[in-house]
């Protein structure tokens, strides 16, 4: 095996990462770190934080299935707080004129304090819209049809079978339906830097704007691809484990018990995928990189430029230093601004005088 060769197989399945408002989070084994395009001068600010993870303490949390489960909960937290410190990055004025008192006085005495609330309270109402969407409402759409008059093994599997054809409509429809939101549109397209930089990373290619925009933006380790494999592989599940069930609620509360096997199987899927590239996987793969369709654009030079300052601050091993000139670039940048407006001010106040002198010497040599 050729060095090339060994660093693209040490380095599949290494770096994942994550799309945001105006920015990318890139998560290695060690560090994830946040690079976004601020909105006020347009530099990149950065930050990075080391990874901590519950299975570092207790190891059979690393077994396969139990792993995917520890993993996907972790993503989710992870994400939200990543939504949370992106938005927090961009440079965005909050302090606006027209904020109420109101809003001064919880920003005052409540800070950051309130934003943490906010923040859990969103992640709980998410995590319930998405239980609603793809497990309750499935579930009693269904129910409709089949009622309490079809019972049996065969009625069981199309019931199942149905389920998942309405999961697969739902998610296919709400991931549409975003990619009307105007901000939404960037941030396809800064998911698709992230994939195409990690790709590059991947190949032991140069992380260069020309390298990166040349990869594809569909990956499959994407968690598109990871949602989209666990609804397919809940009608499986229901066929195996509730084709006897046929109560609205006791299905509901089963598919839930079920859950952590669906996440379990479906990660090590993905993880599998990431790393082979034979016809079966190919063959599987389809869907959720058909899906990515919907959810990557590509990029412009600018976004993939923030996906390579993402990857790289997150791989402090491999690129040494770079965080830290990041940082002293932003640093240098943002005094030169300061600077800038305080000369700009002081120019101002000294017209301002001279204007405000003039007209009284005019009248003293009257």
């Amino acid at each position: 095996m050729s060095n090339k060769e060994q660093t693209q197989s040490c380095r599949l399945g290494s770096v994942g990462g994550q799309a945001i408002i105006e920015g990318v989070m890139m998560r290695s084994k060690k560090h994830s770190a946040i690079a976004v395009r601020r909105m006020d001068n347009h530099k990149i600010a950065v930050s990075r934080k080391v990874n901590t993870s519950v299975s570092d303490k207790f190891k059979f949390l690393k077994w396969p299935l139990i792993r995917g489960v520890v993993n996907f909960v972790e993503s989710l937290i992870q994400s939200f707080a990543t939504l949370t410190q992106g938005t927090e990055m961009l440079g965005i004025d909050y302090e606006a004129e027209t904020s109420s008192k109101f809003d001064k006085w919880l920003e005052e005495h409540c800070g950051k304090w309130l934003v943490g609330i906010i923040s859990a309270i969103s992640m709980v109402l998410g995590v319930l819209l998405a239980l609603v969407l793809f497990i309750w409402l499935p579930t009693a759409v269904t129910n409709l049809f089949f009622g309490r008059y079809a019972v049996g093994f065969g009625a069981g599997v199309l019931r199942s079978a149905l389920e998942g054809v309405l999961k697969v409509v739902i998610f296919i429809a709400y991931i549409w339906l975003t990619a009307f939101i105007p901000d939404m549109k960037r941030v396809y397209m800064y998911h698709g830097a992230e994939h195409k930089s990690i790709f590059c990373y991947e190949k032991g290619l140069e992380l260069t704007v020309e390298n990166v925009k040349a990869q594809s933006r569909f990956h499959p380790r994407c968690g598109t691809s990871f949602m989209f494999a666990m609804i397919l592989l809940s009608i499986f599940v229901g066929i195996a484990f509730l084709w006897a069930v046929e109560a609205v609620w006791l299905r509901t509360v089963l598919k839930l018990a079920l859950l952590p096997l669906t996440v379990g199987v479906g990660y090590e899927f993905i993880r599998y995928a990431g790393k082979h590239d034979s016809k079966a996987v190919q063959i599987l793969s389809k869907p959720g990189l058909w899906m990515q369709n919907l959810t990557t654009r590509e990029p412009d030079d600018e976004i993939i430029e923030v996906g390579i300052t993402a990857l790289k601050c997150a791989l402090p091993d491999e690129f040494e230093g770079f965080y830290e000139e990041c940082l002293a670039a932003l640093e240098a940048d943002e005094k030169a601004e300061n600077d800038g407006a305080e000369e700009t001010a002081n120019t101002e106040n000294s017209e301002e005088s001279a204007e405000t002198t003039t007209p009284a010497e005019d009248s003293f040599e009257a």
